[in-house]
């Protein structure tokens, strides 16, 4: 699939909205759900894949889609690592913190808010509960480079951190004066300098397409900076305008973002930018070096996709610790409160801070299979699932394969009686590929809340 030429008409014909897929089920709402709901999807032996919400920002970007909390208070951020304290406590009485640890990630808002004595606080506190680690976990974090320092970096160093995702968005002055973030390019290479010094062999830089002011010829030149920057991988995604859910998103002006037409022609130019320039293109929004282990996972079929992204770490219970943090287990999903007050309220009357999720009926998780399976690796082996769940795959969605055949007509996906597999173009496309397998989507009348493909 990776030697194949992109059919950017069909990209363009049928790029429609669709969930922003990271797992499923996405379409359906999460319902009220206590604490003791969700009790027993602690009692798993699998690994563990953990993930730390430190959600604070100093002010907003306008195109950012993540929970955060817009703060400059010292005492904020103090506070916070109180309660982290307190809801490990609470859910060591849970979970089994001598479960392996396959990853750790630390997400914000921007976790270098916090001080280096901050950090090392955080560490400590989750190194107290998480001892064992294998031997090749992933242990990343998301950085603004704008507050990151060498003094952060040793601190991270020092506890194991051996990925780094770095938010850089676009270069032009006049589209990070658009989305409120002054980020030049030198600020940003020091960060990189700074990681490569220290000895991280695996960076991330993030890009986004789609934001105000800009163009084919001012993307090319952010492109140029960014090439300098010699990351590991990258990930390049399309804006999503979504102010009726985001509300920093309505101090955008609509009529500076490129049009769709434009939106293509950059998506294009960035696709063969970096396949010339080495890197090669993973899923639909990831670029990764050959000898990166996203490339060699994917050639074997083994990619897998959580709400971090793609991952070669799969088969883990994903654990949410901090607001608004989710969790993914085999049989639920659940998330914490969104607001500090309710997040603390929780947690002082000895709860677990969660308020919501759906618990997966087998009807889901079949779904499920099936769907992250051709999100993560563009290919389905249809035998191998009949032999998982013991069902006739061609009976049990016949309705489903003739949603499916506008795709095949195109072009776009191959059917077998082993195998469904995505093409280089459909790969592109696989959030409408595989909306035909996603049942609440299908109830859902009204589609504001999805966003374009590409």
């Amino acid at each position: 699939m990776i030697n194949e030429k992109i059919d950017f008409e069909k990209l363009a014909k049928y790029s429609r909205h669709a969930p922003r897929y990271t797992s499923y089920p996405t379409a359906v709402e999460f319902k009220d759900l206590a604490p003791e709901d969700i009790i027993d999807e602690f009692k798993s032996d699998k690994p563990l894949s953990l993930y730390f919400h430190l959600p604070f920002c100093r002010s907003a970007c306008y195109f950012c889609g993540c929970n955060v909390v817009y703060t400059s208070k010292a005492d904020k951020r103090k506070r916070y690592i109180e309660y982290l304290a307190k809801e490990l406590k609470i859910l060591s009485k849970y979970l089994d913190t001598n479960r392996m640890v396959r990853q750790l990630h630390f997400g914000g808002g921007t976790p270098t808010f916090f001080t280096p004595e901050e950090l090392e606080e955080v560490y400590e506190l989750i190194y107290t509960y998480f001892k064992n680690f294998e031997n090749d976990a992933e242990i990343s974090v998301e950085i603004d480079p704008r507050f990151f320092s060498k003094a952060h970096m040793d601190v991270m160093k020092k506890y194991g951190i051996n990925r780094i995702s770095f938010g850089v968005q676009d270069f032009n002055e006049e589209t990070q004066k658009a989305v409120n973030r002054i980020q030049p390019f030198e600020i940003t290479k020091e960060a990189v300098d700074i990681a490569r010094d220290a000895g991280i062999k695996s960076i991330n830089i993030d890009l986004i397409y789609g934001l105000p002011y800009q163009s084919l010829d001012t993307f090319k030149k952010t492109l140029e900076k960014v090439i300098k920057l010699n990351p590991d991988r990258l990930a390049v995604f399309n804006y999503a305008h979504v102010p009726w859910l985001k509300k920093g998103m309505r101090k955008i002006d609509e009529t500076t973002l490129p049009s769709p037409e434009e939106n293509l022609k950059i998506f294009k130019y960035t696709i063969d930018f970096f396949e010339n320039n080495g890197y090669i293109m993973v899923g639909m929004d990831h670029f990764a070096k050959p000898e990166d282990e996203l490339f060699k996972a994917i050639e074997k079929g083994e990619l897998h996709r959580n709400f971090q992204g793609y991952t070669t770490k799969g088969g883990a219970d994903l654990i949410g610790i901090g607001l608004t943090s989710i969790s993914e287990t085999e049989n639920a999903y659940f998330q914490n409160y969104k607001d500090l007050k309710n997040y603390e309220k929780a947690i002082d009357e000895g709860k677990l801070p969660v308020f919501r999720g759906v618990i997966l009926n087998e009807e889901d998780k079949i779904r499920k299979y099936v769907i992250m399976e051709m999100m993560a690796n563009f290919s389905f082996d249809i035998k191998r699932f009949e032999e998982k769940f013991d069902i006739n795959f061609f009976e049990k969605f016949e309705n489903e394969m003739k949603e499916l055949q506008e795709f095949v007509d195109a072009g776009l996906v191959e059917i077998t009686p082993e195998k469904i597999k995505v093409n280089r173009t459909g790969s592109l496309l696989i959030r409408n590929i595989v909306l035909p397998f996603d049942e609440y989507f299908k109830k859902m009348k009204n589609q504001k809340v999805f966003s374009k493909s590409v």
